[in-house]
C-alpha cells in the first residue's frame, strides 16, 4: 500500500487492517505530519506521538527504519482516530499471533544536568511479565549513547502508559480484550542542544543504531515467549523493504564509483621498462614511473557525491553502510587528485590505515622464519598462454550462469592483472609460473571476478562496486583461496610479508632507495622480487594498499576460525567491519543466496582444509603446509 494522504476515518482504518491480515506491506501518510508504515503481518508495534504543544526534534527518527511503526501527530482532535487504528489492528493481529506488543517511546530531559543518560520505563501494575523487562533493562544498559556519559535504567509502574501531555490510546479494557502488553520508554534527549533545540548528528544517528537492536531483541524475547511466531533470529523481525531513497542513493553511489578506476590510475604504465632502466643503473637511482591520463574530475565528481542523498535514508543499518561508502568513495577521489603529490600518502593512509605493531611483527616473523632456496624454478605461462587457461575458466563458471559478462582481455600497459569492470586485465609482461595456474585462476576469477558477480546480483549495487573498506577482506579471501587449492606456498608468504614491511617503511619516512636495499640486503628478496614490492608501494606518491594482503588473511582466517561461513564472504565483496551488518541483512531477506560458487569447492581436499581452518589456524599455522611452487613475483 503505497504512502497517500488523508483522514483518518473507519474506511482507512479497515483498509490498514485489511492489508497487514493479508501480509501486505503499509505505508501511509496520516493528517498532520503523521506516517504508519507496518512491513508486514507482525504481532507488535511501536508507537511516537508528537508533544501537542513543544517542538520534539530528532525523537521521531528514532522508530524510521523499524518494520512496524506508527508517528502521530499530537493534534488532540486526531487521538481518537489514531487510538481507533491501533486497538483495530492490536484486534486483529491478536486473531493471527495470540498476543500483541505495543512500545511507545518518547523524549525525557537532555540529561545534561545528571550524571548518567537515564532511560526511564513505563510499565502498567499488572499484567507485563517481570522477566520481559529485566530482559529490556538489560539491553538498554548495553546501550553505548557515545555521548560518555554511563546508562542507567529506571522502571516506573503506572496504571496507564502515557506519555507527557498525551491522552491514553488504550484503555485498561482494551489492553484486556484482547490482551495487549503495553509497555513506554523515556529516552534522555542526548542528541539534542536543550537550549537551542540543535539536533547533533552523529549522537542522534549512534542511539537511533543501538535503539533498534534493542527494539528487535526486545520484539524476539516477546514474540518467543508470549505468541506463535517462532523467528531463528532477532534480526528477522527487521524491516525487508528497500525504499526508494536507498535505491536513488545506491544507484547514485554505484555511477560514480564506476566512473574511474583508482588502482589503474596509480599503477605505472612503464614497469617493465622502469626495471631495466634501474638494472642497467646498477640499482641505485629510483625509478621514474609514467601513468595513464584521469579520464575524470575528481572535484565534479565529488560535487556529484554530495548530492546524493545519504542522510535521508531511514534505515539504521543501511544508512551506515551508505554513508561510509560515500565517505571511502570521497577519500579515493582524492588521492586520484592528489597522485604524485606529498599530501598522496597522507589520504592513503586514511584509506586503507597504517601497519599496526601486531601485523609488522607478524610481517617480521615470516620473513625471517622462512628460508627459500635459491632453485631454479619450473616451467612459466606467459601473458598469452595464461589468457588462455583464464578463458577456459570462464567458461565453466559460464555453464553456472549461462551468459557471464565477463571477458579476460590481453594489455599493453597494465602491470600483472587487475579485475575491472567486467574484464580481466591481464598485462603483456605477467608471467605466471605453471604450478601457481590454479592458485592465480581462483585468486583472480574464483575471488575477485566471481564476488563482484555476485555482489551485481544483489538487490544493492553497493555490493558489486562494494562496501567500505572491503578491499582487505577480498584480498584475504583471494589469498585464502590459494591455499584452499593447493596451500599456499612459502614464496608467497614471504611476498605478502615484504609487502608490509614496505608499506611501514614509506610511513616512517624511507625513501625508495632504502626500502629498496631493506627487502634485499636485509630479508634477502631477489632484487627483481624488492624492486617489484617497493615500487608497488611507492608508486603514485605512497600507495599504502599493499599490507592489506597479510592483513586480511588475518582477518579471514580469525573469521571462520569463530565459526563464520564462506558463504558469506562469496555473496559480494563485503567488508569485515561490515560483516554482523550483512548477516542482519542476511536475516532480514534483503541478501540473496551466491549465484557463483568456486570450482576450487568442488575437490575433496578443499573440505578437508576448510574444515582445518574452522578449527582454527593462523598465519604462521599456515606455514606447516606450505611448500608449494614459488610465486610470481
Amino acid at each position: 500500500m503505497a504512502l497517500s494522504s488523508g483522514v483518518i476515518d473507519n474506511e482507512l482504518i479497515a483498509a490498514i487492517v485489511d492489508s497487514v491480515g493479508r501480509d501486505k506491506r503499509v505505508r501511509r501518510k496520516l493528517p498532520e505530519g503523521g506516517r504508519i508504515v507496518i512491513d508486514r503481518s507482525l504481532p507488535f508495534l511501536f508507537v511516537y506521538r508528537k508533544p501537542p504543544r513543544s517542538d520534539d526534534p530528532g525523537t521521531e527518527r528514532l522508530l524510521l527504519g523499524e518494520a512496524a511503526y506508527l508517528l502521530a501527530s499530537g493534534s488532540a482532535r486526531l487521538h481518537g482516530a489514531h487510538a481507533r487504528l491501533v486497538h483495530t489492528l492490536i484486534a486483529q493481529q491478536h486473531k493471527l499471533f495470540g498476543n500483541f506488543l505495543l512500545f511507545e517511546l518518547w523524549a525525557g530531559s537532555d540529561g545534561r544536568d545528571t550524571a548518567a543518560d537515564v532511560f526511564r520505563l513505563a510499565a502498567p501494575r499488572h499484567g507485563v511479565p517481570p522477566g520481559l523487562l529485566e530482559q529490556l533493562e538489560n539491553m538498554l544498559l548495553s546501550v553505548d549513547t557515545k555521548s560518555g556519559m554511563p546508562v542507567q535504567v529506571a522502571i516506573d509502574y503506572v496504571d496507564e502508559v502515557i506519555p507527557p501531555g498525551r491522552k491514553a490510546l488504550l484503555s485498561g479494557r482494551q489492553r484486556q480484550h484482547p490482551p495487549c502488553i503495553h509497555l513506554g520508554l523515556e529516552i534522555p534527549a542526548l542528541y539534542r542542544d536543550s537550549q537551542r533545540g540543535a539536533v547533533y548528528p552523529f549522537l542522534l544517528r549512534a542511539l537511533h543504531h543501538e535503539l533498534a537492536r534493542v527494539l528487535k531483541r526486545l520484539c524476539y524475547a516477546f514474540v518467543h515467549s508470549f505468541t506463535h511466531y517462532r523467528p531463528r533470529h532477532f534480526h528477522e523481525l527487521g524491516s525487508r523493504a528497500i525504499s526508494r531513497t536507498v535505491l536513488e542513493a545506491d544507484r547514485r553511489l554505484a555511477t560514480i564509483s564506476g566512473e574511474f578506476d583508482l588502482l589503474l590510475h596509480v599503477s605505472p604504465v612503464n614497469a617493465p621498462d622502469a626495471w631495466e632502466t634501474f638494472k642497467r643503473g646498477r640499482y641505485v637511482r629510483a625509478p621514474e614511473l609514467l601513468y595513464r591520463p584521469r579520464p575524470v574530475d575528481p572535484a565534479l565528481l565529488k560535487r556529484r557525491l554530495f548530492q546524493t542523498p545519504v542522510e535521508r535514508i531511514e534505515d539504521p543499518t543501511l544508512a551506515h553502510i551508505f554513508q561510509q561508502k560515500r565517505d571511502e568513495l570521497e577519500r579515493r577521489l582524492t588521492l586520484m587528485a592528489e597522485r604524485n603529490t606529498p599530501r598522496f600518502l597522507l589520504v592513503s593512509r586514511q584509506l586503507f590505515g597504517d601497519v599496526d605493531l601486531e601485523l609488522l611483527q607478524l610481517a617480521r616473523q615470516l620473513l625471517l622464519r622462512i628460508d627459500v632456496p635459491r632453485v631454479q624454478r619450473g616451467e612459466s605461462l606467459d601473458a598469452e598462454r595464461f589468457v588462455q587457461y583464464a578463458r577456459e575458466e570462464l567458461a565453466y563458471y559460464r555453464r553456472q550462469v549461462p551468459g557471464l559478462p565477463y571477458s579476460v582481455v590481453l594489455c599493453n600497459d597494465v602491470p600483472g592483472m587487475v579485475v575491472t569492470s567486467e574484464r580481466l586485465l591481464v598485462g603483456r609482461d605477467a608471467c605466471v609460473p605453471a604450478a601457481r595456474l590454479q592458485p592465480t585462476l581462483a585468486h583472480m576469477l574464483g575471488t575477485h571476478v566471481l564476488t563482484q558477480f555476485n555482489g551485481s546480483r544483489q538487490p544493492l549495487k553497493v555490493f558489486r562496486t562494494g562496501l567500505a573498506g572491503h578491499e582487505s577482506l577480498q584480498e584475504g579471501l583471494a589469498v585464502l583461496s590459494e591455499y584452499l587449492v593447493d596451500g599456499i606456498d612459502l614464496f608467497r608468504l614471504r611476498l605478502l610479508a615484504a609487502r608490509v614491511v614496505a608499506v611501514h617503511a614509506i610511513t616512517e619516512g624511507a625513501d625508495f632507495m632504502c626500502t629498496y636495499r631493506e627487502l634485499h640486503r636485509d630479508y634477502g628478496l631477489p632484487k627483481h622480487t624488492a624492486f617489484n614490492v617497493a615500487l608497488r608501494v611507492f608508486r603514485a606518491g605512497g600507495f599504502t594498499r599493499d599490507m592489506i594482503y597479510l592483513s586480511g588473511l588475518k582477518q579471514v582466517l580469525d573469521y571462520l576460525g569463530n565459526g563464520g561461513e564462506l558463504q558469506t564472504l562469496l555473496l559480494g565483496r563485503v567488508a569485515y567491519e561490515h560483516l554482523p551488518l550483512v548477516e542482519e541483512l542476511r536475516w532480514r531477506r534483503l541478501l540473496k543466496p551466491a549465484a557463483l560458487t568456486p570450482r576450487y569447492l568442488e575437490a575433496e581436499e578443499t573440505q578437508q582444509r576448510l574444515a582445518r581452518l574452522r578449527s582454527g589456524m593462523s598465519v604462521i599455522d599456515l606455514l606447516s603446509e606450505s611448500g608449494g611452487a614459488p610465486a610470481a613475483g
